[in-house]
């Protein structure tokens, strides 16, 4: 086997690597990696852990001390050159005395976008962009889309069986998919802020919907969308304080039970006057809370009506190798549907693999012309 050719690429994918590795640590921040390298040798390395703590570049540029100076720079996001709850990194960059800084994307926060590049260049230091770009956006694809819409990219998770089916028709759900596929939806739960489901499912099922790893991890926000406030309030989501629980409601709802879940301890929003929750109402409320991402494991309503409205930025699908038919057995997305098959939603951007005996396919709901609530 022939060794790797040390080059940029090498160094630009391990500080990906490193970025990756923190995703679901950030809050609303972006995984960021850094690697600092100075005649042919790594003398820093640092990555972003945690919002309001130090970035990925003072990490690695303090690991690197002296040796940072005429070093180059690798870093899969651009520095910041604001002062917000940490000082600006490009400045630390400049006062390290690095010769020059690769950078793989810019940042498309309003309040740098091309600013922490220009301030750089202004100093002298010779500046590079682009370096394995798409995967660096890729990865930070929840922060892209909150940082620029204040809304919070959702994910919709669903197992299915070969026919379409989430659930045997007298809702029994357990289980769909294999242990390998439930195992890797706690992952998504750590790398995810909140997760949501509707009414029926916190009914139906009690769950706690927090994450169970092998090693402790991040649990989520806890999220039901419930206009007629049915939740119960021994409900396990109350019970279990391990993190915030957000009931999403209308302004309709009944006043002493709103009241009762917040003596309960969750945090009760109004999302519009109608007599169902306005789901585009309820993703602009969510982004004032500062939840940049969601993963939505609602029941075949909830995820059709978030389908239905474009609110929907990516489709992660379980499909088992099982049949069990029934009319009455629910399906992923139950929705009136369209009349023409033109009109369906495709998804781009499609990746397909095995996990378990499971088949994984994930891709991006293509809206077209439709108005997007997603963008």
């Amino acid at each position: 086997m022939f060794m790797d050719v040390l080059n940029d690429e090498t160094y630009m994918r391990l500080a990906i690597d490193m970025a990756s590795k923190a995703k679901g640590q950030t809050d609303i921040n972006p995984v960021v990696g850094c690697v600092v390298v100075n005649d042919g040798r790594i003398v820093g390395l640092g990555a972003h852990l945690k919002r309001g703590e130090g970035h990925a570049e003072v990490h690695a540029l303090s690991m690197a001390g002296p040796a940072a100076e005429g070093a180059t720079v690798y870093v899969t996001l651009e520095p910041c050159s604001h002062h917000g709850r940490t000082p600006p990194c490009c400045e630390r960059i400049i006062e390290a005395k690095a010769a020059r800084v690769v950078v793989a994307c810019t940042d498309p926060n309003p309040v740098v976008a091309g600013r922490g590049i220009a301030k750089l260049r202004e100093a002298g230091i010779v500046v590079e962009v682009g370096l394995l770009g798409s995967e660096s956006e890729k990865m930070n694809e929840a922060f892209n889309t909150f940082i620029t819409t204040r809304r919070p990219f959702v994910t919709v998770k669903s197992a299915m069986t070969l026919d379409g089916k989430i659930a045997t028709k007298t809702g029994d759900s357990r289980y769909v998919s294999g242990p390998e596929s439930r195992e890797f939806v706690h992952t998504l739960r750590h790398q995810n802020m909140a997760i949501m489901v509707g009414a029926q499912t916190a009914l139906a099922d009690d769950p706690e919907l927090t994450t169970r790893l092998q090693v402790p991890a991040v649990h989520p926000i806890r999220i039901v969308v419930d206009s007629k406030l049915r939740l119960p309030l021994d409900a396990k989501l109350l019970r279990e304080r391990i993190s915030p629980v957000i009931v999403l409601t209308t302004e309709g709802a009944d006043a002493n039970k709103r009241q009762a879940l917040e003596a309960a301890g969750a945090q009760v929003l109004n999302c519009g006057s109608g007599p169902q929750v306005d789901l585009a109402e309820a993703m602009r409320l969510l982004g004032e809370q500062e939840i940049a991402s969601i993963l939505l494991e609602g029941g075949g309503k909830l995820n059709g009506a978030m389908l239905e409205q474009s609110l929907v930025h990516k489709v992660i699908l379980f499909i088992a190798p099982k049949i069990i038919g029934g009319a009455a057995s629910p399906s992923s997305f139950d929705f009136e549907g369209f009349e023409r098959m033109a009109e369906a939603i495709e998804l781009t951007r499609m990746t397909v693999e095995q996990i378990g005996n499971d088949v994984c396919i994930v891709g991006y709901p293509a809206y077209g012309d439709r108005v997007s609530g997603a963008e």
